[in-house]
């Protein structure tokens, strides 16, 4: 008998937590918390992929024509559809979901991760034993901007450490990683990474760069396939967070990478780099996350240190500008209000081709990127959801 097929979108399932590729420091996941994992991965992709349209429909047949009948005029930027949208209950019962999500999300990889944060620890204490590669700062003071904010409704951010050598908050961002994202990545998230190496190398098979810095490395994600795809390259990650470089260096060793040395240090004081230090400086999905005032001071730092005719490169989504509708700017500006983002919504209404010739770039210098995910292990597509997609934006600059 043949399968019935179903082209709903509700039908579309993603692929369950146990199609995370495994290292030595992903965390054990028992049966219950799969489950959960997998309920929660599939309440993202019904939000995305069946409810998040509505929000264009109640837009254009209730909300824009109420807020035209008030004002006489359209809404004539983000702000003003984020206030009209606000009082519409569909809008409001998207957002619950989304929201409850997250932190459903965040719960439950926090629970599977401190059942074993001991456990954890100890193996990342054992893959890091007396590794040249990797270098903490205990005096290092975490920047309010990081401080103070649970990013992403993670509880005590990326930072906090409960327990010696803690790894627990980047065990638990690896984890979640694959969920909130459906899979579409990769089996091991590595999907910017790779994007970004694919678009080096097609686009500049000329480039042989023997010193990269990577800024906001986080759990190492991103920067892991760029070692493998440049391995005679010398590669310096730095992050804020202890527990962080703990766990992306120890995930890198486990899985036989060697080229890169994990820095606890801020991307706002690279002073330790003389000038021209670097052929490459990087960040991946980072810039959202940084002040009004650390994000001058990391890109002036990064052009400080990267050598004549090097590359900049910082992957992120597109900015606010007057080619994107305002109700896409709304969409994309969600996170800034809901999802505990407070930089997004200022940092994407930034005009950072005029932030890179401020650091010192050159503008005809400086060009835009379109990168997308294209990983094997990423089975399942997942339409555009204003940022959530497997895509990127990607702003560079070469140094003349």
């Amino acid at each position: 008998m043949k399968k019935e097929q179903h082209n709903h979108p509700s039908m579309d399932i993603p692929p369950p937590v146990t199609d995370a590729q495994r290292h030595a420091m992903y965390p054990e996941v028992k049966h219950d918390d799969r489950a959960r994992l997998n309920f929660i991965a599939a309440g993202y992709r019904v939000a995305a992929n069946l409810l998040t349209p509505g929000n264009a429909l109640v837009y254009e047949k209730r909300v824009k024509p109420n807020f035209e009948t008030e004002h006489k005029r359209s809404p004539k930027n983000r702000q003003e559809v984020r206030q009209a949208m606000n009082l519409d209950p569909f809008h409001n019962t998207w957002g619950a979901l989304r929201r409850n999500l997250m932190e459903l999300r965040q719960q439950t990889g926090r629970n599977v991760v401190l059942k074993q944060n001991y456990e954890l620890a100890n193996k990342a204490a054992k893959l890091n034993e007396q590794s040249p590669n990797l270098e903490l700062d205990d005096s290092l003071q975490i920047p309010s901007y990081v401080k103070d904010v649970d990013h992403h409704c993670m509880p005590g951010s990326y930072y906090t450490e409960l327990v010696d050598g803690d790894v627990g908050p980047a065990a638990n961002y690896d984890l979640g990683f694959f969920v909130t994202t459906a899979g579409s990545i990769g089996g091991l998230c590595d999907g910017a990474g790779q994007a970004v190496t694919s678009w080096v190398k097609h686009n500049y098979s000329g480039f042989k760069p023997k010193r990269m810095l990577d800024i906001g490395v986080a759990a190492g994600h991103s920067i892991l396939p760029i070692a493998q795809a440049f391995p005679e390259m010398e590669i310096t990650a730095i992050d804020v967070s202890s527990p962080m470089l703990r766990y992306a260096h120890a995930r890198a060793k486990s899985l036989g990478i060697e080229n890169i040395k994990f820095i606890q240090m801020s991307g706002e004081d690279l002073s330790r780099f003389s000038d021209q230090h670097f052929d490459w400086v990087q960040s991946s999905v980072f810039l959202h996350e940084l002040s009004a005032k650390a994000l001058p001071k990391i890109l002036s730092e990064s052009y400080r240190v990267l050598n004549d005719k090097g590359l900049s490169l910082h992957v992120e989504q597109p900015q606010y500008d007057d080619s994107m509708p305002v109700f896409e700017q709304f969409m994309r500006d969600w996170d800034a209000y809901n999802n505990n983002e407070p930089f997004w919504s200022a940092m994407h209404a930034t005009d950072l081709d005029e932030a890179l010739v401020s650091s010192g770039f050159k503008k005809d210098a400086i060009f835009h990127a379109s990168l997308k995910a294209a990983v094997e292990s990423a089975t399942t597509q997942v339409k555009e959801d204003y940022g959530r997609a497997p895509a990127w934006h990607a702003y560079g600059a070469w140094k003349t």
